[in-house]
C-alpha cells in the first residue's frame, strides 16, 4: 500500500476496512419484497408517483445500522456488501440462478434458503412483468438475432436503472434537498392542468416531494438510532454519535455548513441513488472541488484537523465500498469483479475570469492520501489532466499508481474539453466535465441517463460476418446483405468494402436496439431522485428519460480494437500482397480453428504481419480507416431524447469494453490475426496479449492515431507494469515524463496502469488464500483478483509487462 509514503488508516478505519473484505457478499431480498407489495397495491397509480411510493416504503421499513467505528451513517441493504435484488428491472435469471449463486466460477454470492424462498413467492407477480420481459418482447425481429447472438449485447440496458451519471452534489450542499422540493413545489402550482402535458408534469413534481420527504425521513431514523446508540456507548463515542445525530437531523435537507455535514449528505444522496435503482456508474463528480471550501473553512476554523479529515474521508470511501450489486451471470460476465464504477474526480482546470486555471487544492491531495490509504476497488479514482498540472501532484499521482491497484486513471482535459465544446457543450461546463463510472466523461448534474455503455458491439465477429457474405458463420444466419464471400476477393479493397457495407449495417442495428432499451425503460422506470438532482429536469417537468437533462451524448461500446486492426494488416500483407496464402486458404484455416500443420503454418505467418501496438502505420492505418467508417454511420443517428430538449441527443464512439472482451471473446471463432476460437479479445483500445514489443511509448503514438476526438464515450488504454519497476524513483520520473507526453504532444485521451507482477497473479490463482488484498485493473475499473473468474484472470495474466 506503499504506506511508508501515504501512512495507515486509523485503527478503526482499519478495523472496517478489514471487516468488509471479510464480509461474505449476500443476496438481500428486503428491497425485493417491499416493492413487490407497492406494486402490487399501487398498481394503478402513475408511473413517477407509484416509483416514489416504493422508495419512500423502502427507506422507512428497510433495515438500517450504524457500525461501532463509522462516522458516517447509511447502509444499502441488511448487510455490508449485501446486494439488493430489484425485481421490477429482472426476476427470471434471478430464480433460475437462485441454486447457483453460491457455486459461481467469480463474483459469488450467499442466499439463505429462507430467502430463497421469499423470491420464489413473489416470482408469479413478476412473470411476463419486468422491464427485461418487456424489452426482449419489444426488439424487432431482425434486430433481436443480433442479440440473441451475442453480435450486439446489451443486457445490462434492460435490468438495471439509471447510470452513468453524477448528480449535482454541489447543488445539493449548498440549497440542500429542500431546494429542490421547493422549486418542485413552486413549478407544480404554476402547472395549467388543462394542458394534458401538465397533468404529467405534475405526477413528477409530486414524486419529488414524496422522495425528498422520505429521504429526510430515512435521515432521521439514522439520528434516531445514533441517539439511541450513544445512550450506552463510552463517553468519546457518545460524542461522536451525538455529533453524527446533529448532522442527520439537518443534512441532505438543509444546506451542509461543515465538512463533517457535507460528507454525511453526500454519502446519504448517493447511497439512495443505490437504493432507488440497481444502476451504476453513479459518480461522484468532482469531489474535490465542491468539498474543499468545507474543509478549508473547517480548518481554517479550527473545526477539524488534517488527521480528522483524513479518517473521515477514509471513513467515505470504506462506505462507499459496501454498495454491492448482483447480475445474472451473463452480465456478470461483461461486468467481472461486482463493479459499480463509483468514480470519483480530483485535479483538472477550471475557470477564473473566463480564463482556465489548475484546480487542484488541499482536498485534491488529500483525496489522493486516503483513497490509496483504503486500498480498495471502489471508488474508481481519475485524475483530470493538463500541461499545467503541477510536477507535485503529480509525482503524488505516480505513488498512488505505485500503491498497485489500478487506480489513478489518467483523462486528459487537453483532448476532452475541446471534445465537448465541438458538439455543443459550453465552455464553462466542459470544463467542468468528470470521469463517469470507467473513462467515460460528462458534465456533473447536467448531462443524461448513460454517457457511455449502451451496447458492446462485437467488432471482430463482424469482421467475419463481412468476410461471410453477411452470414454469421458460427450460426448460419443470414444478418446482412453482404458483396460475396472472402473466398472469392481479389484484393484489399474488397476486404475494405465489405467491412463498410456490414459495419454501417451493424451501427443502425446498434442504434435500433439502444431505442428499444430506452423506449421500455422511459416507460417503465422513473427515477426520480436521480432526475430531480439532475439538471434541468425540475425546470421541464421531465425525468432524464423523457428529455429533461440539460445534455445528452451517449455512446455504444466497440470491442476487439486490437483485433481488427490485426486481422486487417494480416490479410493485406500475407494475402495480397505477399500473396503467401490465399483468400480460400485462409478462410479455411479459420473454419478449422487453426488446426493442422498447414493451418499452423498460415497462423505463424499472420502472427507476423504487423502488430498495432508497434506505432506501425501500416497497422494503424488500417484500424483508423476501419473505425472511421462506424463513427461516420453512428454521426447519422440519435437517441430518443433528441428534440425533447437536452442539447445534443447524437452518438460518438466509445472502447470501453469493461471484461466484455473475455466473453464475446468466448463467442467468437478464430480471426484473421491468427487468434485461436474462444480466446479473449483485446480489451479496450489496448494492444493484443504479447503483440507490443517496443514498450509503452510504441503504445502511445499507436493509441493516438485513433480518432480520439469522435471516441468521447472513452478511449481505454490499460499498461501493465511489475513493482519492481516503479521501485526505483527514476522510473517513477520516467512513467510521469512519458504520461505527460502522451497527453501533451500525442494528445491521448487516457491511459491507467496495472503494477503488478505475472509471478504474483499466477501465485494468487493458485493460493487465492494468501492474497486477499489483491488488486487488479480489469478495464476501466479495478476488483479483487481473487474473485475474478478463471478466464478474467487468465486474461489478465496474459497481458504484456511493459518496462521503462
Amino acid at each position: 500500500m506503499n504506506e511508508e509514503h501515504f501512512g495507515r488508516l486509523t485503527p478503526r478505519m482499519n478495523s472496517l476496512r478489514d471487516q468488509l473484505l471479510d464480509a461474505e457478499p449476500q443476496v438481500d431480498v428486503e428491497r425485493a419484497m417491499i416493492t413487490t407489495e407497492v406494486y402490487r397495491d399501487n398498481a394503478d397509480q402513475p408511473l413517477a408517483l407509484k416509483r416514489a411510493i416504493m422508495l419512500k416504503r423502502v427507506l422507512e421499513e428497510m433495515t438500517i445500522f450504524i457500525e461501532p467505528e463509522t462516522l458516517i451513517a447509511g447502509n444499502q441493504a441488511s448487510t455490508n456488501r449485501g446486494a439488493p435484488i430489484f425485481p421490477e428491472y429482472a426476476m427470471s435469471w434471478v430464480i433460475d440462478e437462485l441454486d447457483k449463486f453460491d457455486k459461481r466460477d467469480g463474483d459469488r454470492f450467499t442466499i439463505t434458503e429462507e430467502n430463497k424462498e421469499k423470491l420464489r413467492s413473489i416470482a408469479p407477480f413478476w412473470e411476463h412483468n419486468t422491464l427485461l420481459d418487456r424489452g426482449l418482447a419489444a426488439f424487432p425481429p431482425h434486430s433481436k438475432l443480433f442479440y440473441d447472438l451475442g453480435i450486439i449485447k446489451s443486457e445490462g440496458n434492460i435490468t438495471s436503472g439509471d447510470a452513468h451519471c453524477a448528480v449535482n452534489y454541489a447543488g445539493v450542499l449548498s440549497q440542500g434537498l429542500k431546494g429542490y422540493a421547493m422549486r418542485a413545489k413552486r413549478k407544480l402550482d404554476e402547472l395549467d392542468l388543462t394542458d394534458y402535458r401538465n397533468i404529467h408534469k405534475s405526477y413528477f413534481y409530486r414524486a419529488i416531494l414524496m422522495v425528498v420527504d422520505a429521504m429526510r425521513t430515512f435521515a432521521g431514523r439514522y439520528a434516531a438510532l445514533a441517539r439511541q446508540q450513544a445512550a450506552t456507548a463510552s463517553p468519546d463515542r457518545a460524542r461522536e454519535l451525538e455529533q453524527m445525530a446533529a448532522a442527520l437531523d439537518r443534512v441532505p435537507y438543509e444546506p451542509a455548513r461543515t465538512l463533517r455535514e457535507a460528507v454525511q449528505s453526500v454519502w446519504l444522496v448517493h447511497l439512495v441513488l443505490q437504493i432507488e435503482s440497481n444502476g451504476h456508474s453513479l459518480s461522484y463528480g468532482r469531489m474535490d472541488q465542491y468539498l474543499d471550501p468545507f474543509y478549508e473553512a473547517d480548518l481554517k476554523a479550527g473545526r477539524i484537523t488534517e488527521d480528522e479529515a483524513a479518517e473521515l474521508m477514509s471513513n467515505l470511501w470504506l462506505k462507499t465500498y459496501t454498495i454491492n450489486k448482483i447480475r445474472s451471470w451473463s452480465h456478470t460476465q461483461f461486468s467481472a469483479g461486482s463493479p459499480l464504477y463509483q468514480n470519483v474526480t480530483v485535479g483538472g482546470q477550471k475557470l477564473v475570469d473566463g480564463d482556465p486555471v489548475d484546480a487542484t487544492n488541499p482536498m485534491s491531495w488529500l483525496i489522493l492520501k486516503t483513497v490509496a490509504q483504503c486500498h480498495l476497488t471502489q471508488p474508481n479514482l481519475t485524475v483530470r489532466y493538463h500541461a499545467n498540472l503541477p510536477d507535485d501532484f503529480m509525482n503524488e499521482c505516480i505513488e498512488v499508481v505505485r500503491c498497485g491497484f489500478g487506480m489513478p486513471a489518467f483523462n486528459d482535459d487537453e483532448v476532452i474539453i475541446p471534445s465537448f465544446i465541438s458538439k455543443g457543450v459550453k465552455r464553462e461546463d466542459a470544463y467542468n466535465y468528470s470521469a463517469i463510472g470507467c473513462v467515460e466523461t460528462a458534465v456533473p448534474g447536467k448531462w443524461g441517463y448513460r454517457c457511455t455503455g449502451m451496447s458492446f458491439l462485437n467488432f471482430p465477429k463482424a469482421l467475419l460476418i463481412a468476410m461471410n457474405d453477411g452470414v454469421d458463420p458460427a450460426s448460419g444466419t443470414k444478418l446482412v446483405e453482404g458483396i460475396g464471400h472472402f473466398r472469392d476477393f481479389t484484393s484489399f479493397e474488397q476486404v475494405m468494402a465489405c467491412w463498410d457495407k456490414v459495419i454501417r449495417e451493424m451501427a443502425r442495428q446498434c442504434v435500433i436496439i439502444d431505442a428499444t432499451c430506452d423506449m421500455v425503460l422511459e416507460q417503465d422506470t422513473a427515477d426520480i431522485l436521480c432526475s430531480a438532482l439532475t439538471d434541468d429536469c425540475i425546470e421541464r417537468g421531465l425525468n432524464m428519460k423523457e428529455g429533461g437533462s440539460v445534455y445528452d451524448f451517449i455512446s455504444d461500446l466497440q470491442v476487439g480494437i486490437a483485433n481488427l486492426a490485426d486481422s486487417l494488416a494480416a490479410m493485406k500483407k500475407v494475402v495480397f500482397e505477399d500473396r503467401a496464402v490465399t483468400p480460400a486458404e485462409l478462410w479455411d484455416a479459420l473454419e478449422a480453428n487453426f488446426e493442422g500443420s498447414t493451418n499452423e503454418r498460415i497462423r505463424q505467418l499472420l502472427q507476423q504481419a504487423p502488430k498495432y501496438g508497434n506505432d506501425d502505420d501500416y497497422v494503424d492505418s488500417l484500424i483508423r480507416q476501419a473505425y472511421d467508417i462506424y463513427i461516420d454511420e453512428m454521426k447519422k443517428y440519435h437517441n430518443t431524447r433528441y428534440g425533447r430538449g437536452p442539447i445534443g441527443g447524437v452518438y460518438y464512439a466509445g472502447t470501453s469494453s469493461i471484461s466484455a472482451n473475455v466473453p464475446q471473446g468466448a463467442g467468437t471463432l478464430a480471426t484473421p490475426d491468427g487468434r485461436k476460437a474462444g480466446e479473449a479479445l483485446a480489451e479496450g483500445c489496448s494492444p493484443s496479449h504479447g503483440a507490443d514489443l517496443y514498450g509503452p511509448t510504441a503504445v502511445f503514438k499507436s493509441v493516438s492515431k485513433l480518432p480520439t476526438e469522435d471516441i468521447t464515450g472513452g478511449v481505454l488504454l490499460n499498461q501493465k507494469m511489475t513493482p519492481q519497476v516503479l521501485a526505483k524513483p527514476e522510473n517513477r520520473r520516467k512513467l510521469a515524463f512519458a504520461t505527460r507526453t502522451f497527453f501533451d504532444r500525442l494528445h491521448g485521451y487516457h491511459v491507467q496502469y496495472n503494477v503488478v507482477s505475472r509471478d504474483t497473479l499466477i501465485d494468487a490463482q493458485k493460493h487465492p488464500e494468501r492474497h486477499r488484498d489483491l488488486i487488479v485493473r480489469v478495464a476501466g475499473y479495478s476488483a479483487f483478483f481473487t474473485v475474478l473468474s478463471r478466464a478474467t484472470q487468465n486474461d489478465i495474466i496474459e497481458r504484456t509487462e511493459q518496462t521503462l
